[in-house]
């Protein structure tokens, strides 16, 4: 229940009250509420799509959204009395400006070469994204840092060719030192499963690598990229030099492998002399023994064409007698008669028997020139003998 005030005594007015408007009874009018239904006093609402229609337009993202949000909010803001409408008018400007930006960065493609550039400064070496079999042209050369390369067609011109590409695993970076040795490992050992006629290498090709930086590393950069490239010749490389399962028949194939195992035992001859080392040398002659045992037994198994049989056979018997020099090698009691049947058994290699069979195979039958180094060892043993 509720008691009137005394006759006689009015309220106080209140100084922040609308101002009272005499009007005839019944005169339409706003009664309690402002112009757009809304009671005075009420705070004003900010329009929210002026706000997003800003955002976009400052942000330039999506212009075409925020021209759009923009008009609709204008549109809302003159129905509804809300604020926002600086906001909408500058959102629907910078958006307009946006698309205008938009239009000619993709019209030029300034949008492609920006990501490219990007990308290719975010991945470092790795950039260069070479798979085994490419061929390139590295503006920069393939004996200083490699930052960039075009590729090429193999049967050009070309600086390198990628025979190989070695996957590092993640984890720390592990250092260019630990990076390079990895590499000289790996890179050396693969060159002839790519080009299994070492006979058809030209000399002057030597083996190169790309490898990752320690910023490339950030990015996820774990290939080190196995290259061959000739950087005595003006013209570098032309043609590929891949010769592997995917180029040659099944019997060079099968020779070569034999012919390779062996070239790889070979290459294991210890560093030190024979007279600094004797047991080092003949476990070395032992384990040539035992890989030319199973080459022979690999050219014997295999069902080799009518024309190449006979010269393949007369191999065989060649590698029988280097095979058993090599054993009495592996036995020998002092360095000159170790040196004395290391040299036998080099006679068979390579010799007038391998040089027939690789004609009947129609493989490269040249045997490869000796490097300063080989010359200069060959020498020293041919005289030892």
């Amino acid at each position: 229940m509720s008691i009137s005030p005394p006759p006689g005594h009015r309220q106080p007015e209140d100084p922040f009250a609308p101002p009272v408007v005499n009007r005839p009874q019944g005169a339409p009018g706003h009664g309690p509420f402002g112009p757009a239904g809304r009671p005075y006093g009420t705070p004003v609402s900010v329009n929210a799509l002026a706000v997003a229609a800003l955002v976009l337009g400052v942000l330039c993202f999506l212009p075409a959204a925020g021209l759009v949000l923009g008009l609709i909010a204008l549109r809302q803001i003159r129905r509804s009395g809300q604020s926002g409408r600086g906001m909408a008018v500058a959102g629907t400007v910078l958006s307009c400006a946006g698309i205008a930006l938009w239009a000619v960065v993709l019209s030029t493609g300034a949008a492609s070469k920006a990501w490219e550039g990007l990308k290719d400064g975010a991945q470092g070496n790795e950039s260069l994204s070479l798979e085994k079999g490419d061929c390139f042209d590295a503006p920069g050369g393939l004996e200083g840092d490699t930052f960039d390369v075009d590729r090429v067609p193999c049967r050009g011109g070309h600086d390198g060719e990628v025979f190989a590409v070695v996957t590092l695993p993640g984890g720390a970076f592990p250092g260019d030192s630990r990076i390079t040795d990895v590499a000289d490992e790996k890179c050396y050992a693969l060159q002839d499963q790519y080009a299994m006629d070492t006979w058809a290498m030209p000399a002057d090709v030597d083996v190169y690598y790309l490898m990752p930086s320690r910023e490339s590393w950030r990015f996820g950069d774990r290939a080190i990229t196995c290259i061959f490239g000739n950087t005595e010749a003006e013209e570098g490389l032309t043609g590929s030099l891949r010769g592997d399962p995917t180029t040659l028949d099944t019997h060079q194939v099968a020779f070569l492998s034999t012919a390779n195992a062996l070239d790889t035992a070979l290459y294991e001859e210890p560093g030190r002399t024979p007279e600094e080392d004797l047991a080092a040398h003949r476990a070395w002659a032992a384990r040539v023994h035992d890989v030319l045992g199973e080459q022979i037994e690999a050219l014997r198994g295999h069902h080799w064409p009518a024309g190449a049989r006979t010269p393949v056979a007369d191999l065989a018997a060649d590698l029988e007698d280097a095979r058993t020099e090599w054993k009495r090698a592996s036995t020998a009691g002092d360095a000159d008669t170790y040196v004395a049947h290391y040299g036998k058994a080099y006679g068979f290699v390579d010799g007038p028997a391998t040089v027939t069979a690789r004609k009947a195979l129609r493989l490269a039958a040249t045997p490869p020139a000796l490097g300063e180094g080989e010359k200069n060892e060959k020498k020293e043993t041919e005289a030892q003998v």
